[in-house]
C-alpha cells in the first residue's frame, strides 16, 4: 500500500529488508521496494511480440515519431547564435533543467504554484496568466509522471527487464550515464558488480550522480543467501568517466553495456554509431542493454507540455519493434525484449 510518509525522518540508510514489499511517497520521489508477482507480470512489463526478427520490415513497424517542440531555452540560443544549438551545448542545457525537476519538493512548489496562479487572475495579465498556469500543469504533470506513476525511474520495469542475465560479478559500462539510476539497479542484482558510467557533460557527475539521493534504496539480492535485500548507493562499486564515448580506450571488456534514452537521440544516418558502441566494449557473450522512451500517446503530451525541460536535442519517441530493428539490422541478435511504463527496453548480442 502506497502511503503519504511525513514521519520518518530523513537517515543515510533509512530502509531494510523488513521494508521490502512496500512503497513510500518522498516529496521528490517514490520509493518502492515491492516485487511484481508472476500474477500480477503483465501489468508492469510486455515482452517478445516479435517472433522472427529477419521477417520484420520497416514498411511493417514505420518510423519512429520525432518530437519537434523545442525548448525556449534552445530557440533562444539558436536565435542569438544564428544557428543550430550543436550537440553538447543542448546536452548540458538538458542536463541541468531535468536536474532540477528532480530536486523539487513537488508539493510544497504545487503548492506555491497554484497560489501564484490564483494571483495572476487578479492582474488580467494573459501573458502572467499563461505562465502561472503553465508552471501548474507542468508541476502536476511532473508529480503524475515521477512521483505516482514513477514512470522515469520505474524500478519495477526496470528489474523486470534486466532480470534472468547469466552474470556474475559483472563489469557494467553505462554509456551516457546521467544520474546513473539504471546501472545502480542493475549492480543491485548482480551482487559484485563493477560499474563504470560515462557521460560527457561533467555536470552529470559531478552534481546528478553526485546529488543522487544516497537514502535511495535498490532492490537487490543478498550474495550470500541468493534473497532480496536492500542496497543503497554507497554499497555499489562506481567509477564515473567524463569523457566522450568515442574517446574510450577500454577494450572489449564489459559483461554489461547498457544505455537508457541514447539511440532515440540520433537521425538514421548515426544509429549505426551508437550500435557500434554497444559492440565495441562487449566481452564475447556479454549483453547490450539498451532502453528508449516509448512511443505513445502519453508519451507525446508528457515532451509537448514538459518541452522546456526536456527537448534541448533531438529526440525521437519508438516502438519496441522499431527499436529492434534497429539493432537488428547492425548486427544484434535480440535475446529478449519489452516494454514497461513509459520504457521500451532489449536485451541483445552482437551476431
Amino acid at each position: 500500500m502506497l502511503e503519504e510518509q511525513t514521519i520518518r525522518q530523513p537517515e543515510i540508510k533509512p530502509y531494510t529488508d523488513e521494508d521490502i514489499g512496500q512503497s513510500f511517497m518522498k516529496n521528490q520521489y517514490r520509493v518502492d521496494l515491492r516485487t511484481v508477482s508472476e500474477k500480477d507480470y503483465n501489468r508492469f512489463i510486455t515482452t517478445d511480440t516479435v517472433r522472427d526478427w529477419s521477417q520484420l520490415s520497416w514498411k511493417d513497424v514505420g518510423k519512429p515519431y520525432e518530437v519537434k517542440a523545442n525548448s525556449k531555452e534552445r530557440l533562444e540560443w539558436e536565435k542569438q547564435n544564428s544557428r543550430d544549438m550543436d550537440p553538447h551545448t543542448s546536452w548540458t542545457y538538458f542536463n541541468r533543467a531535468f536536474h532540477e525537476w528532480f530536486v523539487k519538493d513537488v508539493p510544497k512548489e504545487m503548492k506555491e504554484s497554484k497560489s501564484q496562479f490564483i494571483k495572476s487572475l487578479g492582474t488580467f495579465n494573459p501573458s502572467e496568466i499563461r505562465q502561472a498556469l503553465g508552471t501548474v500543469v507542468q508541476l502536476q504533470l511532473w508529480n503524475y509522471a515521477h512521483r505516482i506513476q514513477d514512470g522515469i525511474w520505474d524500478p519495477r520495469g526496470k528489474r523486470a527487464l534486466f532480470e534472468g542475465l547469466h552474470l556474475r560479478k559483472p563489469r557494467v559500462l553505462f554509456l551516457g550515464a546521467a544520474e546513473g539510476y539504471e546501472a545502480m539497479q542493475l549492480g543491485a542484482m548482480y551482487p559484485g558488480a563493477e560499474i563504470i558510467m560515462v557521460d560527457y557533460d561533467e555536470y552529470c557527475k559531478t552534481t546528478r550522480f553526485a546529488d543522487f539521493p544516497d537514502s535511495y534504496p535498490f532492490l537487490g539480492e543478498n550474495p550470500r543467501t541468493g534473497t532480496r535485500t536492500v542496497v543503497y548507493k554507497d554499497d555499489l562499486n562506481v567509477e564515473y568517466v567524463v569523457d566522450d564515448i568515442r574517446n574510450l580506450d577500454y577494450g572489449k571488456e564489459f559483461d554489461v553495456v547498457l544505455s537508457v534514452g541514447l539511440l532515440e537521440h540520433f537521425p538514421d544516418e548515426y544509429k549505426h554509431e551508437v550500435a557500434d558502441w554497444h559492440r565495441r566494449f562487449l566481452k564475447p557473450g556479454g549483453y547490450a542493454v539498451l532502453t528508449t522512451p516509448r512511443n505513445q500517446v502519453r508519451s507525446r503530451i508528457y515532451y509537448k507540455v514538459m518541452a522546456d525541460v526536456m527537448n534541448h536535442t533531438y529526440r525521437e519517441l519508438m516502438t519496441v519493434e522499431q527499436m529492434g530493428l534497429y539493432m537488428y539490422e547492425n548486427g544484434f541478435d535480440i535475446l529478449s525484449h519489452g516494454y514497461i511504463k513509459v520504457h521500451n527496453g532489449l536485451i541483445c548480442q552482437p551476431r
